[in-house]
C-alpha cells in the first residue's frame, strides 16, 4: 500500500521542483551553479581578494606588539570619617596596600598594571610609530616583533595632543619598514585594512572602507580623524590602517562603542598628520607648533546671521595681546574663512593648517569683517610651551549690588569693579558688566549663562557699565537675536546669541 501522508506529499512536491529545475538547467544549456555573468563576477572577487592578501602580506611583517608594565605606585587617599587612624584593610590579605595615617590620609599603593597595544615599524633602524595612550605612564615598554623576538624600548617620545608616540629599539638589525602613503588622497568608500593585535590575538587583519573624514574626538586635542568600518578592537591601538597598495594611510586609535568592543565605527589618525609629528619627535623629541594667538569658536546658524557669514569658517572670540594675530590686525568678531590658500571649515581645520605653517613667513588670512571680505597678512610664530594653560577659576560669587534686570532674557547684571575683578579672578583692565543672577528657565539660562560671567559686548557695542548695557539691550531686538560677547573667570571667551522663541 502506498502511503500518502503529509510528509510524503512534501517530498513529492520537492521532487517535482527539483526535476523542473534540472530540466530548466539542461534546457538552458548551462552548467549547474554557473549563471550567466558568474564567471566574470567571480574573477572580480578573486582580484579584490588578491589585492587584500597582497597588501596584508606586505605590511604584516612591519606590525609589532607593544607590551607595557607600570610598577606599583603610592597614591594618597583620605580615610572615611570614623576610620581616621585606622587601616581600612587591616586583617585582610591586602593590609600592606595601606600604610601610614597622616591627618586622616592613607598612602595607598596602586597595584602594577600591564597593557598591550600595537605599533608599526617606520624605519629599518628600529623606529616604531604607535599611540601615546598605548605607552603613556609605562615604566617599561617591550616590543615584540613579527618574528617573535622581543626588545626593551631604549627611548619613548610622545605627543599627547595628537595621541602619537615614537618608540625606539636597538640591536634588532635591519627591520622591514612599512611604506607610508598619502592620507589626503583618500576618499569615502575606499577599501582599507586594519592590522594589529586585538585581545592579544597576534597580527589580526580586518577589512572595511573609509566611512568618514575630518572627524573630531573630544579626547584628542588636535587633528582630524579618518573614520572606518574596518573592525578595530582593544589592542588594535597604534596599529596601521592600510590601503590596497600596501601603504599605511592611518594609525588606528579609537572606537565609538557603548560596550568597549567593536560596533562598526573606528577612528585612525591620518598618516600625513602622523608623519609631521613623527619627524619632529625623532629629530627634536618634541613637537613645535605655529600659532596665531586667538581664541576661536564654531559658527552656528544664529551666529552666522549676526555676522553676515555662511555657516562654517571660524569666529574669533578673542585676540591675545603680543601675538601674530594682534600684529596682523585681527579683531574680535572677525570670521576666518581661509589661511595660506586653504579653505577654513571649522576650528580643527584652522588649527591643522596653522600649526604646520612655516614660522615667520607671511601668509594670507582671509576674513569676513562686518560681513565684508578682507585679506590680512600674518606671520605665525612658534607656540610658547605654556600657551593655552587655563588658570584655576575662582568660586566667589559677585556681590549683590544694585544693577539692571532684564525680564525678557532673565539676566541681572551689576557693575564690574576692581574689587569684583579681584574676587572673581578677572584682569582688572577688562571692561563689561557682571552677571549677578540668572532666572531658571529663561533665555539666558538656556544658553548656559551663569553668575560671575562677564558680558563685554552687546550687538556691535562694547559695554563698560550697567547704563551702557541697558541702553544696548534697548537698541537690539530679541526677535532678531541679541549678540553677546561673554567671558568666564577661567579665561574662556565666546560669542552667543539670545533669541526669543516663537
Amino acid at each position: 500500500m502506498t502511503k500518502t501522508g503529509p510528509n510524503s506529499r512534501r517530498w513529492m512536491v520537492a521532487g517535482l521542483l527539483l526535476a523542473s529545475v534540472s530540466m530548466a538547467v539542461v534546457a538552458g544549456g548551462a552548467v549547474w551553479g554557473q549563471a550567466p555573468g558568474a564567471t566574470e563576477a567571480t574573477s572580480h572577487a578573486k582580484a579584490l581578494s588578491k589585492a587584500f592578501r597582497t597588501a596584508a602580506e606586505e605590511v604584516m611583517p612591519t606590525v609589532v606588539k607593544i607590551k607595557t608594565h607600570s610598577k606599583m605606585q603610592p597614591v594618597a587617599r583620605r580615610a572615611p570619617q570614623g576610620q581616621r587612624g585606622q587601616n581600612p584593610l587591616e586583617g585582610t590579605p591586602f593590609e600592606d596596600l595601606f600604610r601610614g595615617d597622616l591627618g586622616g590620609q592613607f598612602r595607598q599603593f596602586m597595584p602594577p598594571r600591564d597593557g598591550v597595544g600595537s605599533g608599526v615599524v617606520i624605519d629599518k633602524s628600529g623606529i616604531i610609530l604607535t599611540n601615546n595612550h598605548v605607552v603613556a605612564g609605562a615604566d617599561e615598554v617591550t616590543v615584540e616583533l613579527f618574528d617573535g623576538r622581543e626588545f626593551k624600548a631604549t627611548d619613548v617620545k610622545t605627543d599627547p595632543q595628537t595621541d602619537l608616540a615614537v618608540v625606539r629599539i636597538s640591536g634588532a638589525g635591519d627591520l622591514p619598514a612599512a611604506r607610508l602613503g598619502n592620507s589626503d588622497a583618500l576618499d569615502i568608500g575606499d577599501w582599507v585594512i586594519a592590522i594589529g593585535n586585538p585581545f592579544e590575538l597576534d597580527t589580526t587583519v580586518s577589512a572595511g572602507i573609509i566611512s568618514g573624514k575630518q572627524r573630531e574626538l573630544d579626547k584628542v586635542q588636535r587633528g582630524n580623524f579618518l573614520q572606518t568600518d574596518a573592525a578595530i578592537n582593544p589592542g588594535n591601538s597604534g596599529g596601521p590602517l592600510v590601503d590596497l597598495n600596501g601603504e599605511v594611510i592611518g594609525i588606528n586609535t579609537a572606537i565609538a562603542s557603548n560596550s568597549g568592543g567593536y560596533q562598526g565605527i573606528g577612528f585612525a589618525i591620518p598618516i600625513n598628520t602622523a608623519r609631521w609629528v613623527t619627524d619632529q619627535l625623532v629629530q627634536k623629541g618634541a613637537v613645535d607648533r605655529a600659532y596665531l594667538g586667538i581664541k576661536i569658536g564654531e559658527i552656528d546658524n544664529e551666529l552666522a546671521e549676526q555676522f553676515g557669514a555662511m555657516k562654517g569658517g571660524v569666529l574669533v572670540n578673542e585676540v591675545m595681546p603680543d601675538t601674530p594675530a594682534a600684529a596682523a590686525g585681527l579683531r574680535e568678531g572677525d570670521v576666518i574663512v581661509g589661511f595660506a590658500g586653504q579653505e577654513v571649515k571649522g576650528p580643527r581645520s584652522l588649527q591643522d593648517v596653522v600649526e604646520r605653517a612655516p614660522l615667520d613667513k607671511k601668509q594670507p588670512l582671509k576674513i569676513l569683517r562686518d560681513g565684508k571680505p578682507q585679506t590680512l597678512s600674518v606671520a605665525v610664530a612658534a607656540m610658547p610651551r605654556e600657551y593655552g594653560v587655563v588658570p584655576t577659576s575662582r568660586t566667589a560669587e559677585p556681590p549683590a549690588e544694585e544693577g539692571f534686570s532684564s525680564d525678557q532674557t532673565g539676566l541681572h547684571v551689576t557693575e564690574f569693579s576692581p574689587e569684583v575683578a579681584r574676587q572673581l579672578g578677572y584682569d582688572a583692565k577688562l571692561t563689561g558688566v557682571v552677571i549677578s543672577g540668572v532666572e531658571p528657565g529663561s533665555l539666558a539660562h538656556a544658553k548656559g549663562l551663569s553668575e560671575g560671567m562677564l558680558i563685554r559686548r552687546v550687538g556691535a557695542k562694547n559695554v563698560s557699565n550697567v547704563k551702557e548695557f541697558e541702553q544696548a539691550m534697548k537698541d537690539t531686538s530679541l526677535e532678531e537675536g541679541v549678540l553677546l560677547l561673554v567671558r568666564t573667570p577661567s579665561g574662556a571667551q565666546t560669542f552667543l546669541v539670545l533669541k526669543a522663541t516663537s
